[in-house]
């Protein structure tokens, strides 16, 4: 008898270590335990998410015919990690093996093959996992050789593998004549095009019993449950892939990097912290997407334009295979990197949301109350501020893998030391996602209610995005004055005159040596 220990974020049922056993003389594990819960103080709303969503599709496998043994959360239980968990079961069941699919994080996974084999007593037998396009070899073979990996490359072949929007008598020409519609989903929101409705679920009792149950266990964590929205069950999953599909995808393209006051959603598809968790897989959201694109082409549905489509699944076979396969292929060496030198601390609002700069203060109200921001938010809001004040990389991933209810290491990690603050010297992007305050005015209403004026930078009231941005650009020259996509950034700064230089200087240092009061 084998024991197949699933994970919070494999509730999938064609899940390897699901296919690999036999229901008939096997048994699952599932355990809610305090390591995994506490490491970093998560987002309220993200563990009761989990924790109900585990409990859900283990109720789903008993239905199914599977022998589940469910650890629930208990603070005062000696089996306070996985391992212990599953060593009680292993000894309890006189289980001849532990069948488990690689995890997404290095640190577990790193235990797993190193040492609960001798822990347990018994093989621990992992699988790869499948539910993603590209597997770690693949994406290994495909990085070989090349001095520096680009997104869009490894984008292009993912397309071609999998079919997806591609045309042609061979199949291998991009729907449309190009591969990338990036340009032409820019558009600040007009505030005409209709907002979609809201999905609620409703709550049942495995919902209501861990809402109380966090709110009794965590209560120094981040976040409230007052407005928890997130579906917990595969078939809400579903219901909410059908929703972007109808509602949400045909202005997704266009409206995808807009913000505006008060709209947390906009029309993002809300789907990542179901395919992270398993509740969809990747293939499944991309080939519905294709799906509605292809019926409203036809008629049989809301047109879809192709630069929605297109840019909905680059951010999943692209960008979110792209980044998990660089975490594995660099890992653990990677979440070192500090390639800036960053030194300061994370400001105080990160946590409690309380700041007059409005941008931050809407993203981190957002976060606060549904675990979630959209990724214009966390690149160019609350990522730009970080990366221009020089916060130690450290310290805002793990930000970020607390406050957010898709966040996961593998797809947090390279996302924020990456993608974010540029860490990582420019492995992951070609040049750092630094801008001042005119992006974020250009792109949302925020600044027409916030404290500060984004159109001065050197005024006591001036934007501190503005002089921040400048001083980020003087005190890194060195290290970016080369980059040729970076060079009329330079050419800007040499015609300022050297009095508006120093004030600019001036401004930003005072505000770095006040973050906290911003």
């Amino acid at each position: 008898m084998r024991i197949g220990l699933i994970l919070g974020d494999q509730l999938t049922v064609n899940l390897a270590t699901l296919r690999v056993l036999d229901a008939a003389t096997d048994r699952i594990l599932m355990a809610e335990v305090a390591e995994e819960a506490g490491y970093v103080r998560h987002h309220k709303q993200k563990i009761a998410f989990l924790f109900s969503a585990m409990r859900h599709f283990a109720e789903q496998l008993q239905q199914q015919g599977w022998q589940v043994d469910y650890h629930r959360y208990d603070a005062q239980s000696d089996l306070d990690s996985l391992l212990a968990v599953a060593k009680a079961c292993v000894q309890q069941h006189g289980a001849s093996e532990l069948v488990i699919t690689q995890c997404g994080e290095y640190r577990l996974q790193h235990a797993i093959d190193n040492l609960w084999a001798s822990e347990l007593g018994v093989p621990v037998q992992v699988f790869a996992d499948d539910r993603f396009v590209c597997d770690s070899a693949e994406f290994t073979r495909w990085a070989d050789g090349k001095k520096q990996l680009r997104m869009e490359f490894f984008y292009r072949e993912m397309r071609r593998k999998t079919g997806l929007l591609m045309e042609g008598p061979q199949g291998n020409e991009p729907v449309g004549g190009k591969w990338n519609y990036d340009a032409d989903n820019r558009k600040r929101y007009d505030g005409k095009t209709p907002l979609p409705r809201e999905l609620v679920f409703e709550r049942d009792a495995i919902d209501q019993e861990v809402l109380a149950l966090v709110e009794r266990e965590f209560p120094d964590h981040i976040g409230n449950l007052d407005d928890f929205r997130w579906g917990t069950t595969q078939s809400q999953a579903e219901q909410a892939l059908d929703h972007f599909l109808a509602e949400r995808l045909p202005y997704f393209g266009d409206y995808q990097d807009a913000m505006t006051t008060g709209e947390d959603f906009m029309f993002h598809s809300l789907l990542s912290p179901y395919i992270n968790a398993g509740l969809l897989t990747a293939m499944q959201v991309c080939t519905a997407a294709e799906r509605a694109w292809l019926q409203g082409k036809q008629g049989d549905g809301p047109e879809i334009p192709l630069n929605a489509v297109e840019g909905f699944i680059r951010q999943i076979i692209g960008w979110r295979e792209y980044v998990r396969g660089i975490y594995w292929l660099h890992m653990p060496d990677y979440a070192e990197q500090n390639r800036l030198g960053n030194k300061q601390d994370l400001p105080r609002y990160y946590w409690d949301g309380n700041t007059g700069m409005k941008c931050m203060s809407e993203a981190l109200r957002n976060m606060l109350d549904h675990a979630y921001a959209h990724h214009i938010q966390r690149l160019m809001v609350t990522g730009n501020f970080a990366l221009l004040t020089g916060t130690e990389p450290k310290q805002i991933c793990e930000w970020y893998l607390a406050v957010y209810a898709d966040a996961y290491d593998w797809v947090e990690l390279p996302n924020t030391l990456g993608m974010v603050m540029h860490a990582d010297g420019g492995y992951l992007g070609s040049k750092p996602y630094a801008a001042s305050g005119n992006y974020i005015h250009k792109m949302s209403d925020y600044c027409k209610t916030c404290r500060y004026n984004v159109k001065t930078s050197v005024e006591s009231n001036s934007c501190p995005f503005n002089s921040l941005y400048w001083h980020f650009i003087m005190r890194h020259k060195e290290q970016f004055q080369s980059n040729h996509r970076m060079s009329m950034i330079y050419r800007n700064l040499d015609k300022q005159s050297d009095e508006k230089k120093q004030a600019l200087w001036d401004r930003a240092e005072y505000l770095l040596a006040n973050l906290d009061d911003l």
